[in-house]
């Protein structure tokens, strides 16, 4: 399936003419249309004479926004451009990013998105989203009443403390909710009014940072105490309160320590999830699902090696023990499968180096210490390493070369990111095990020509999961977000691989058919979740693809033309 086949919502027929007019309608990025505006619409409208005379279409647009992208020397300079057009004509920004997805996603998202964050006190324009400090405690509610919209339905939070694998870049990191936010009507088609970027700014303890003259945000030492929890609660139940109980809340780039205690706090009582463990999980998840078909192992038969034990590695894993059990493995059987390294080595039980705390207690094995990496893999011979530690080339040539000694076809998933932090490249891995590698990454890489075959590597990134959820969620009005939902996206994601992408070394459907792909995850989680009493949208839609589809947002332009009709003579007579 072509980027021209993705589905989109139908327009409405009886689109209303807009409020405002003339200058004020062509400064609105949620209704301008630059040169597309029809001869009647300007003359209606009052914007006759405010602008050339020639009339464009929007593919015409589309063709001149790709010149100047294509003009572009880097990518951060792309970044800027899209911003600059997402900020003053929405629809066409979305049109250009829906139809050529797999040229944009990785300037609007992971990589780039870490450069636009590093130099977001350089490249900053206009505010977008909600800043929320540390010293707004007790009015939190106020500030989410001074954004305009009353019907948001998801929201992005953050507070900057990892952003990527680039650690704590406080208020520089608003970026990613606005990016994350980006993707979820990009690829799954949620209304843009309806989505909130979010930041929580509770300063920052990098120095570089915090010390730039054109920091953004508190320049002060990021706060870790009661406050902070005092913050975090407040503003979820402000969220309620303004929104709704039905609002969508995604946690993103939270610290390891608060990242696993909020989800476990908040889960239950609000619709919310974290996207950098359950997220990630359920694609890393589905690949590895997928790449059983090129194995030809059961999942059962499978010994894992995480290098990484924070939020990424961590939420993989307990995806992974839930799958293996759903496939008839006892907790400890499919709990022996799976071994964790961090920074001090394996994790053990009563590890000399010490380190095992927290969500890493579940994992230790009654092993002895073993620090470097090449000698846990010697010793363990696993036959899939899982990369997430955000430590570029910890996936030596030596360790590549191991795993295709000990396996036919070794699973390598380098899945940190940006492409900088990657544990190692597509080209690495192919050629260390002369092609033999079922390969994913988590930014993307070129395609691989070796003796004469070609691999396109899969990325697997986290937007092949969490705007289709998101969608669902919206759609079907769930309001609890359980871990069976991420198991679910993962396997419908699984079925969505086809033959030809395993044969050209891909574990994931091509980038270009994402929106497709998100609308099936959408109706799959639905459908499960009418299926578990999780879903409060009634009646219940028989057709669920059908009906999210009709709710996801069109990125064509609507005629602003008032209804105009004729009627009888003699009717006023």
């Amino acid at each position: 399936m072509s980027s021209c086949d993705s589905p989109k919502s139908q327009q409405c027929l009886n689109c209303t003419s807009p409020r405002v007019r003339g200058v004020d309608l062509m400064r609105d990025p949620q209704l301008n249309k630059g040169l597309a505006f029809t001869l009647k619409e300007r003359q209606t409208l009052g914007m006759h004479g405010l602008m050339p005379p020639v009339l464009l279409s929007q593919d015409q647009q589309v063709y001149q926004v790709l010149q100047n992208f294509e003009r572009a020397e880097k990518d951060i300079d792309r970044y800027i451009f899209l911003m600059e057009l997402q900020d003053r004509n929405e629809k066409l920004f979305y049109h250009v990013v829906t139809e050529h997805v797999e040229l944009m996603m990785p300037v609007i998202y992971t990589p780039t998105v870490g450069t636009a964050c590093q130099k977001a006190g350089l490249i900053f324009r206009r505010p977008r989203g909600v800043y929320i400090t540390v010293h707004d405690l007790g009015h939190v509610h106020s500030i989410l009443c001074n954004w305009p919209r009353e019907d948001v339905k998801a929201i992005v939070v953050t507070d900057g403390e990892r952003i990527l694998g680039l650690g704590d870049l406080g208020a520089f990191g608003m970026g990613i909710p606005i990016g994350k936010l980006a993707l979820y009507t990009a690829l799954a088609g949620v209304p843009p009014i309806q989505c909130l970027p979010v930041m929580i700014d509770v300063g920052t303890d990098n120095d570089t940072v915090r010390n730039d003259p054109l920091y953004i945000g508190l320049k002060q030492k990021r706060e870790r105490g009661e406050k902070y929890d005092q913050l975090v609660e407040e503003f979820m139940k402000a969220v309620v309160r303004r929104y709704g109980v039905s609002c969508l809340i995604q946690f993103e780039d939270f610290g390891n320590h608060n990242a696993f205690r909020l989800l476990e706090k908040y889960r239950n009582h609000y619709c919310t999830f974290n996207d950098d463990i359950q997220g990630t999980a359920a694609v890393a998840v589905a690949g590895i699902l997928a790449s059983l078909k090129v194995t030809e192992k059961s999942l059962e038969d499978n010994l894992f090696v995480f290098q990484g034990a924070g939020e990424a590695s961590i939420g993989i894993a307990k995806l992974l023990l839930m799958a293996m059990e759903d496939r008839g493995l006892s907790y400890e059987a499919a709990l022996s499968k799976i071994w964790l390294v961090d920074s001090k080595g394996l994790i053990v039980k009563d590890r000399p180096a010490g380190g095992v705390t927290g969500e890493k207690v579940l994992f230790a094995k009654d092993h002895q210490p073993i620090c470097k990496l090449e000698e846990i893999i010697k010793t363990l011979k696993p036959t899939a390493i899982i990369g997430a530690a955000a430590v570029p080339g910890a996936f030596t040539e030596q360790i590549l070369k191991d795993m295709a000694t000990f396996n036919k076809r070794p699973i390598i998933f380098a899945l940190s990111n940006p492409t900088s932090k990657a544990e190692c490249t597509a080209e690495e891995a192919y050629k260390c095990t002369e092609g033999r590698a079922v390969f994913a990454s988590g930014s993307p890489f070129d395609p691989v020509t070796l003796n004469g075959t070609t691999f396109k590597p899969g990325q697997g990134n986290n937007a092949y999961i969490f705007p289709g959820v998101a969608l669902a969620v919206i759609a079907a009005d769930i309001r609890r977000i359980p871990e069976s939902i991420f198991l679910e996206s993962a396997r419908c994601l699984t079925d969505l691989v086809s033959k030809s992408d395993l044969e050209e070394g891909r574990v994931y459907p091509p980038l270009s058919t994402i929106r497709y792909v998100s609308l099936k995850i959408a109706a799959h989680v639905a459908e499960f979740a009418y299926r578990h009493d999780l879903a409060f949208h009634l009646p219940e839609p028989k057709n669920k693809e059908e009906f999210i589809q009709g709710k996801m947002y069109s990125t064509d332009y609507q005629s602003y033309m008032p209804d105009i009709y004729d009627w009888p003579e003699s009717a006023c007579a």
